[in-house]
């Protein structure tokens, strides 16, 4: 039962900078805004987070400069495709390769220092609990964060007015305009919270699961982030199991490893991503619910003019 317990904390963990990553950007889409520069969002409020957190000791401020240099690097999305009007796949594209880039280039200095990391929680009396309590209260503090954010974009989008005309703006732009909306800030807001949801994305790695600073750490999950708002659909709910599904699809070809599983260590590290493959061609067969679920202005540019 320990084990078991461990395991479910290890998978919450491995999912978390999913739920973040995966939860800004379906805010974002449900925006209609196709934003595909979250792997670099994620590397730019990882490398972030770690520097100031090098610098000052805390890993919370690091943290919040993590969500902040993310929410920045997608106003550059921003500019490009919102105020210039150029492609929305082509810019972000281009944006996560910036963050590839630019995270690695101020990263250089930073690749061999040790910090201390966000550490679990542990609540006396409850997390002592066999079983139960491990589960429930011994979490990192950002997992608990990714849950609550979790609830409140489940409430935002489904039960507030500005949820609705978030919503409103992502099926038609222009009907919105029609009746007074400002589209394109509304827009800019939706793609500046799934930017700094990637870059909290990004510190969750740097400054918690594993507190350190490696070229290219997010390993390719602001894609499997992507992937997973089409998998759920474009509903809250969908992206946490999912997140969590994939998590531990990542969490088992590390433990396949470590027991020394007679496969290359190759095919095991690609796992995740081939789990991503299968889920995708499966879910696209189903065209009808993609067209009920996804946003009828998703990806398309917005003018006042037309």
């Amino acid at each position: 039962m320990d084990t078991l317990a461990q395991l479910v904390i290890l998978t919450l963990a491995a999912g978390t900078p999913l739920v973040y990553a995966a939860l800004g950007e379906l805010v974002t889409e449900k925006a209609g805004v196709l934003n595909l520069g979250v792997e670099g969002m994620m590397l730019v409020g990882a490398v972030v987070a770690f520097m100031v957190a090098a610098k000052t000791g805390s890993p919370w401020a690091g943290v919040v400069a993590g969500t902040i240099g993310g929410a920045a690097t997608s106003l550059v999305f921003g500019a490009i495709a919102l105020s210039l009007m150029a492609n929305q796949v082509a810019t972000g594209l281009a944006l996560s390769l910036f963050g590839v880039g630019l995270s690695a280039f101020i990263g250089l200095d930073y690749v061999s220092v040790v910090i201390d990391g966000i550490k679990a929680v542990e609540i006396p009396g409850l997390s002592t609990i066999p079983v139960v309590g491990p589960i429930l209260f011994g979490h990192n503090p950002l997992v608990y964060l990714s849950l609550a954010l979790f609830a409140a974009v489940q409430w935002f989008l489904y039960r507030t007015r500005a949820g609705l005309v978030l919503r409103a703006v992502g099926e038609s732009p222009q009907s919105a305009h029609a009746i007074g909306y400002p589209v394109v800030r509304i827009r800019y807001l939706a793609v500046m919270f799934g930017g700094a949801c990637s870059g909290l994305a990004g510190a969750y790695l740097s400054v918690a699961l594993t507190p350190l600073w490696v070229e290219g750490m997010t390993a390719g999950r602001g894609w499997i982030a992507l992937a997973l708002v089409v998998f759920a659909t474009w509903k809250p709910w969908r992206v946490l199991i999912g997140a969590y599904l994939f998590g531990g699809v990542t969490l088992a070809s590390f433990q396949a490893q470590a027991l020394g599983v007679a496969i290359p260590a190759q095919y095991l590290s690609m796992l995740p991503y081939a789990a991503t493959i299968v889920v995708l061609a499966i879910i696209s067969r189903d065209v009808v619910t993609i067209r009920l679920n996804a946003p009828a202005s998703l990806g398309k540019p917005f003018h006042s003019g037309t």
